[in-house]
Formats: structure tokens, C-alpha cells, sequence
């Protein structure tokens, strides 16, 4: 059991001595403890993603040869934590003619619906923190709401740029939505669940992962949820040069946080989905089996290595223009993807024996 579920058990028994103290009803400590498993979650998150500012500033600067961030802390590990003060502490600018609400409840939309993916993702065998039998339609479910967030926010800004920024979005998140859902089918064809956990479990009992069968799949999944995440080359949503920020241009301080959160939370999720579905999870390398450590140790040296890939491939690509985007997800993407599902079906019908 990991440190963080042993955690989360100390905390259930203190509360339910308390609760019997108080003479509370069961319901009650079940909505509070959801709460706290929330909040350490969201921590815990938050940790991970200053850490990952910090290595993409690192990846970024070895790959055009600078040094990156060095001055706070030892090797500029608190320079994160510096920009987070900054940010949390700053002036909070806001258009005089915005709609109101919607603008309030934008940034909050856009963060919640890519923080609740975290729910269903297997950290080790049997640890997660809601174990779901439909987890892979769960996650596209939940982290398509983004799009909702992002569009409200450039549609409430009453700017020109964050309108067009919102559309943009809108537009793509909802185009390379289905690649990503089209290349996930052929596995879950081939294992026939949508629980991580035992798609995890099938890589396991099988041998192999599904990376090697799959890698058209592993190809397709990957570009479009990097386009998913508005992540550079697929960033126009808030393409610097002609919309100066787009659907967050207008957005400061805490709020501007929140969507910035929220694009690495997404990277985060869409790493941990790809380590899950076609990179085996938490089993170890067939040839690092002799290891004594925890699968959850090798949960996170897979995501680290796609998240590390994902930076490479924004700094190494120039930015498409609208047309060329659209044009490779519905005219590559797809077909590649439908392609990929017809001969993993006659794969099944042909050659698999099942395991």
C-alpha cells in the first residue's frame, strides 16, 4: 500500500472516532472525506505541476542551448514557486464591460474539468482513488468540459481576440476529440473493458505492452492530446502572434493560474492515460524485474518520460495555421485512426488466440 493511500486510511479512522464523538451520520464523514482525499490530491498535483514548469524550462533551454532557470534555489528548483507567489499575489485586472459570471466561473470550469480526471487513474495495482469499470470513457467525458470553460471565457471577455481565441478551441478540441477516442477503441477491443485498472492487468498477464501491436494507436493518441491540451504546435487557441493570448488574454493574477493549471493538469492526465492504456502502467521492464521498488515508482518514470517527450515535440515543431490543423486531424488523423481499427479487428478475428 503506498504512502499516500496509507495517508488517506489514517485519516478515515481519525475521522470516524470523531464523528462517533459528535454522534455524526455516515453520510456526513463520507462527503467530508471526499473533501480531504480532494484537497490532498490537489496538493499533491500542484507539487508535480511546479515541478514540471520547472523541467520544461530546463528541456526548453537545453534544446536551444541556454541555461534555463538557476538563481532561486539550487538549481532553480523554487522559481516555480516564486512565479506561483507572484501570480497568486498580483493585481487582479478585469475588463469593465465583461459579462460577469461567466467570466468568474470560466477559469474555474477549465480546471475542474481536467483536475477530476485524476480520479480514475490506476497509480499502482489496486491503488487509485475511485476505481471505475468505465474509467477510459470517464476520463474523455469529463476532460472534454474543458472546451465549455475555455469558450465561456473568450465569449465573456468582451474581446475580439479571447472570442476568436474561444472558437478556435472550441473548434479543435472538439475535432481532435475524436482521433483520441478512435485510437484508444482497438485496445479496448482486444481486452473488451474500459476499467484502467484491468486494461493494466492484461498488459501484465499478456507480456507485452501495447505499445508494440499498438503503436499507431500509441502515435495518434499522443498528437491529439497534445492538441487536446493546446499545447504548442497545436496552440492557436492563444497563438501569441495574431491574438496576443486569446481566450486568456484578458484573464490575470489568480485566474490566468487556473487555466494555466489546468493545461498541465491535462498534460498530466493525458501522460497518465497513455502510460495506462499502451506503455503498461505500473509493471516494470521486463528487464528491470530484479528491482525491489513499488509500481507506482514506475507509474511516474513513464509519465515523466511521455510528459518529456510532449515538451520536446513543442519545442521542436513551429505552429500550425488553422487550416493545416483542421486539415491533419480530419484528413490524417482519423482515417489513420479507422485504419488502425480495421486491422486490429481482423487481427482479433484471424490471429488472436486471447490470453
Amino acid at each position: 500500500m503506498s504512502g499516500s493511500l496509507k495517508l488517506l486510511k489514517l485519516i478515515n479512522v481519525i475521522l470516524e472516532h470523531v464523528y462517533k464523538f459528535l454522534g455524526l451520520t455516515n453520510p456526513i464523514p463520507e462527503v467530508i472525506n471526499a473533501f480531504i482525499t480532494a484537497a490532498i490530491s490537489f496538493a499533491v498535483i500542484s507539487v508535480f505541476v511546479m515541478f514540471l514548469v520547472w523541467m520544461e524550462r530546463k528541456v526548453s533551454a537545453h534544446m536551444q542551448s541556454r541555461i534555463g532557470p538557476n538563481r532561486v534555489g539550487p538549481f532553480g528548483l523554487l522559481q516555480t514557486l516564486a512565479d506561483a507567489i507572484k501570480l497568486t499575489t498580483k493585481e487582479n485586472m478585469e475588463p469593465q464591460k465583461r459579462d460577469k459570471i461567466p467570466y468568474f466561473i470560466a477559469p474555474i470550469i477549465a480546471f475542474v474539468a481536467t483536475f477530476m480526471g485524476v480520479v480514475v487513474i490506476p497509480l499502482d495495482k489496486g491503488v487509485t482513488i475511485q476505481n471505475l469499470n468505465i474509467g477510459v470513457l470517464y476520463i474523455i467525458a469529463i476532460t472534454s468540459f474543458t472546451v465549455i470553460g475555455i469558450l465561456t471565457a473568450g465569449w465573456s471577455s468582451n474581446n475580439k481576440f479571447s472570442l476568436i481565441g474561444g472558437f478556435r478551441s472550441a473548434a479543435q478540441i472538439i475535432s481532435y476529440e475524436i482521433p483520441l477516442v478512435l485510437s484508444l477503441v482497438p485496445v479496448i477491443m482486444i481486452t473488451g473493458t474500459l476499467d484502467l485498472q484491468k486494461i493494466v492487468e492484461y498488459q501484465a498477464h499478456a507480456g507485452y505492452w501495447f505499445v508494440g501491436p499498438q503503436i499507431i494507436g500509441f502515435l495518434v493518441f499522443l498528437t491529439a492530446s497534445t492538441a487536446e491540451s493546446n499545447r504548442a504546435p497545436f496552440d492557436i487557441p492563444e497563438a501569441e502572434s495574431e491574438l496576443t493570448g486569446g481566450f486568456h488574454t484578458e484573464y490575470s493574477g489568480i485566474k490566468f493560474a487556473m487555466f494555466f493549471l489546468g493545461e498541465y493538469i491535462s498534460i498530466i492526465i493525458g501522460s497518465s492515460v497513455a502510460v495506462s492504456v499502451f506503455l503498461g502502467g505500473w509493471i516494470a521492464p521486463a528487464f528491470m524485474n530484479f528491482l525491489p521498488v513499488p509500481g507506482f515508482f514506475w507509474f511516474v518514470i513513464k509519465v515523466l518520460l511521455v510528459i518529456y517527450l510532449i515538451m520536446a515535440f513543442r519545442w521542436t515543431f513551429p505552429r500550425l495555421r488553422v487550416d493545416q490543423l483542421m486539415d491533419f486531424g480530419w484528413k490524417i488523423l482519423i482515417p489513420i485512426a479507422i485504419l488502425n481499427i480495421f486491422l486490429t479487428g481482423l487481427w482479433i478475428l484471424w490471429f488472436s488466440k486471447g490470453v
